[in-house]
């Protein structure tokens, strides 16, 4: 149902944003690219303004913000290296999280515009990236080598890449679902909010030293959840304002005032 030109590009920047964020990492840490992936949430959110031309309140912005920087510092306090900041490696993985946030909000717009399935997406869009990364294997005479190499470790290759495409498949039907029915950012802060998950998980099964860094990102992480929750309800939810809390305040005090008078 979606255009085959539409397929062609969201193909082009898949491969784009995988090839630019391995490749980030021959200039840059591990930790350093995590880093800068948790602040995808951000170039999502420029990117629906631009391509979707939507329009975010100040709460989708603030609990983007808690997020990127509550994983951030997660980021920081789990890691025992410091971050590399090598000029190359940063230009790569910031191309690499335009591309990816471009991908998202183009996904969404597809999908709603054509009523396109999920697995049309998934099929059409990997199948093309495919022809594109075989063509520049083929060119650049590195898929002789591979198969090669494939061929002498058998489960290592074959069996690890079945079981990496098996959950890959899911992992992003789930997200295109998110994606086609509840939007590109609240599929990217999903997405965001595993990234704190795995590192909650990893006390449970690595013994590693435990810091109240950790407590502080973690708030963070849980206000922008609460903030994201909170902005998608926000007719059903209602907190009270900073006036109201002051004028409450004041009319206890003169309550108390005066019942101590009388």
């Amino acid at each position: 149902r979606i255009p085959g030109k539409t397929y062609m590009i969201i193909a082009f920047l898949t491969v784009g944003t995988m090839g630019l964020s391995n490749t980030s990492l021959g200039y840059l840490n591990y930790p350093t690219q995590v880093i800068f992936k948790c602040c995808k949430l951000i170039p999502v959110m420029i990117g629906g303004v631009f391509i979707q031309g939507k329009r975010y309140n100040i709460v989708d912005v603030s609990a983007a913000l808690c997020m990127s920087l509550g994983l951030i510092w997660f980021t920081l306090a789990d890691s025992t290296v410091a971050p590399n900041f090598n000029l190359t490696g940063v230009v790569l993985i910031s191309l690499a999280l335009c591309a990816d946030a471009v991908i998202g909000n183009v996904q969404e717009k597809a999908m709603k515009l054509h009523n396109g399935s999920n697995s049309e997406m998934v099929l059409y869009s990997y199948s093309i990236g495919f022809v594109y990364i075989l063509f520049g294997l083929t060119c650049t005479s590195g898929l002789s080598p591979a198969v090669t190499f494939c061929s002498k470790h058998l489960l290592q290759t074959y069996g690890y890449a079945f079981l990496f495409s098996l959950t890959g498949y899911f992992g992003i039907s789930f997200v295109l679902a998110l994606i086609k029915i509840f939007g590109a950012l609240l599929a990217v802060t999903v997405t965001t909010g595993r990234k704190a998950m795995t590192i909650v998980l990893s006390f449970l099964f690595f013994a590693k030293p435990f810091t109240l860094q950790y407590v502080w990102s973690g708030l963070l992480v849980v206000l922008g959840i609460f903030l994201n929750v909170y902005s998608k309800n926000m007719d059903k939810i209602k907190l009270p304002s900073l006036h109201g809390l002051w004028k409450k305040t004041m009319e206890e005090r003169k309550t108390r005032t005066l019942s101590q008078t009388v």
